[in-house]
């Protein structure tokens, strides 16, 4: 059973300045974002493959690091290293819709050790999946910053050096609360 949401210690908020663009901020924590390209939408309409980030408070749920390109971030989460093998379901019919998967995996899913830094850092956010209800979105990351605005497929992502300043900080029952 996840934690009620009245039980977060602390939430790190995005406010947006633009469509796909804004600050996280949190106690003693600010840093520049981007998030879906598609903008921030209620969580009740997000759609896979839409490219936009739900509204809502979302809870850590695990953290995963490329233990090739970075040491482990000091946290109170256990954190997991990426292996090859690693992907994400996001085939809305499969029943590991909005799961760890291991590849080759014959439904659509994504590779979680990626060649562009992107997921060097991955912390898994608490969007749709208790249960993941089929094609509401999946894998809402909060993961590391690209070198442009033009916005994610849905994520949340900040540059990587406040990313592990920001996991460093983590407890559990911690939060993300996109929020426009």
């Amino acid at each position: 059973m996840r934690e009620p949401i009245e039980r977060i210690r602390e939430t790190v908020t995005v406010y947006t300045a633009r469509s796909s663009t804004g600050r996280l901020s949190g106690p003693g924590f600010e840093a520049p974002c981007v998030f879906g390209k598609g903008g921030l939408i209620a969580a009740a309409d997000k759609r896979e493959g839409d490219g936009a980030s739900p509204v809502g408070v979302w809870p850590v749920r695990r953290i995963f690091y490329r233990a090739d390109r970075i040491e482990a971030p000091r946290s109170r989460f256990r954190l997991d290293a990426i292996a090859p093998e690693d992907g994400w379901c996001d085939a809305p019919a499969d029943p590991a819709y909005n799961r760890l998967v291991r590849r080759p995996y014959a439904a659509s899913h994504e590779t979680l050790m990626r060649g562009d830094g992107l997921y060097d850092l991955i912390v898994v956010l608490g969007h749709n999946d208790d249960p993941p209800v089929p094609n509401l979105g999946s894998a809402i990351f909060l993961h590391c910053r690209p070198d442009h605005d033009r916005g994610t497929l849905g994520c949340l992502a900040i540059p990587r050096d406040e990313l592990v300043a920001l996991i460093e900080t983590f407890h559990p029952g911690d939060a993300i609360e996109m929020a426009p």
